[in-house]
């Protein structure tokens, strides 16, 4: 099973988008309509709502009167934790429910407006938005809903921004066009990624390998880096002591491989395999026999270098997580390393020359094995010299 998230402004086209991955063979889980059913008239919700706030809360039709509930908890935040300590575990439960009968070779779609503003896009391995220029969102919000071009404006503005959305979008579906331009987009986005990522979690097979390709550097490593680091930090609850984005694409302004490394603190190796389920279903796939950090020569012990590897699931978007135990060498150094290429100019020349030296060694080579054969030897090297930079900066890790 695959669940993802699904968000997107209002106007922007989120209906036509969830309507097509249903007929594609989805399942959808509504936040919205779910939210309206666990208060609707005879519900649990609804007769836990009078009894907080009266029985006028019932109009004489045996719905709620929203209006008057809203009046209620308007400007009063203890009101409105009472409503919301009602209402959101009865959606979660309606939620799960849904989800535990989707099945186990689903595409789960979460279509959520508010998903920014409740802070759950970590929840998932994939985030689509649904995008569309607020000018665009304005016209069709006032010539398809009847609304008044203040009132359109007015409702865009107590959502999150474009901006905010587009930070946590793993996928993002431009809807400037028509509709058939859109739905074409979602059946790519679902043909190419989803099914194919569904069908690597189920399986348990990650995405790896392939001939080292050097691209330059793109503005979005960083926000992607923090964006899956978030969601690994979820992931592990209480046994992650720090989620960091490491390797070459940590390093701003290096060519690097597309992908995202990102370093997992535990206090204990074992906790890799305790969390492994929870990680796989945020796409991340633990690797057996990947167990060690190669030793360094300035410590021949290789049980400091000991680590385990996840690798991600997602066919669009390759992630390394390297799970190490918090304080260990391997552990250091990683974050070392990525601190000093970031600070000297010299060493990322240095370290591009070798990388570029060793991908052109290894091209059409799909062993990625050799490539890092090829590249660790330098870190060896260097690695004296980091310290030295260390000691003289005052540079410690972080957490």
């Amino acid at each position: 099973m695959l669940q993802i998230g699904l968000t997107g402004g209002i106007g922007a086209g989120k209906s036509t988008v969830s309507r097509r991955l249903v007929e594609l063979g989805a399942v959808l889980v509504d936040a919205d309509l779910i939210a309206r059913e666990v208060v609707a008239g005879g519900s649990e919700g609804l007769a836990r709502i009078a009894e907080a706030f009266g029985p006028e809360v019932v109009g004489p039709d045996g719905e709620m009167d929203r209006a008057r509930v809203a009046s209620i908890v308007f400007g009063d935040d203890d009101r409105l934790a009472v409503l919301n300590a009602i209402t959101h575990p009865l959606i979660a439960r309606r939620q799960a429910e849904l989800v535990a009968a989707a099945g186990p070779e689903a595409v789960v779609v979460h279509d959520a407006a508010l998903l920014v503003e409740m802070g759950n896009a970590n929840r998932f391995p994939l985030v689509v938005v649904v995008h569309t220029d607020a000018e665009v969102r304005v016209r069709r919000l006032v010539a398809s809903r009847g609304m008044t071009e203040e009132d359109a404006r007015a409702r865009i503005a107590k959502q999150s921004s474009d901006a905010e959305r587009l930070a946590v979008a793993d996928a993002v579906l431009d809807n400037d066009g028509s509709e058939e331009e859109l739905r074409a987009r979602v059946d790519r986005l679902w043909h190419e990624r989803l099914v194919p990522f569904e069908e690597n979690v189920r399986l348990g097979r990650a995405v790896v390998g392939g001939a080292p390709v050097l691209v330059e550097p793109e503005p979005g490593w960083a926000d992607r880096g923090a964006r899956l680091a978030a969601r690994v930090a979820r992931a592990a609850g209480e046994r992650s002591l720090g989620v960091e984005h490491v390797g070459s694409t940590a390093v701003p302004g290096l060519p690097a491989e597309d992908v995202t490394d990102l370093q997992l603190a535990v206090a204990a190796l074992d906790d890799a395999e305790a969390i492994a389920e929870p990680l796989r279903a945020l796409g991340l796939i633990l690797r057996p026999g990947i167990d060690r950090d190669r030793p360094k020569p300035t410590d021949p012990d290789p049980e400091h270098w000991r680590k385990r590897c996840f690798a991600g699931a997602d066919p669009e978007q390759r992630v390394h997580l390297h799970v190490r135990v918090h304080g260990s060498p391997g552990w250091r150094s990683a974050l070392l390393l990525r601190d000093w290429l970031r600070a000297d100019e010299g060493a990322r020349e240095e370290y591009l020359e070798v990388t570029r030296a060793a991908a052109a060694e290894c091209a059409g080579d799909p062993d990625a094995a050799r490539y890092v054969e090829r590249t660790e030897p330098w870190f060896d090297a260097v690695l004296p010299g980091a310290e030295r930079w260390a000691a003289t900066t005052g540079w410690s890790p972080r957490y």
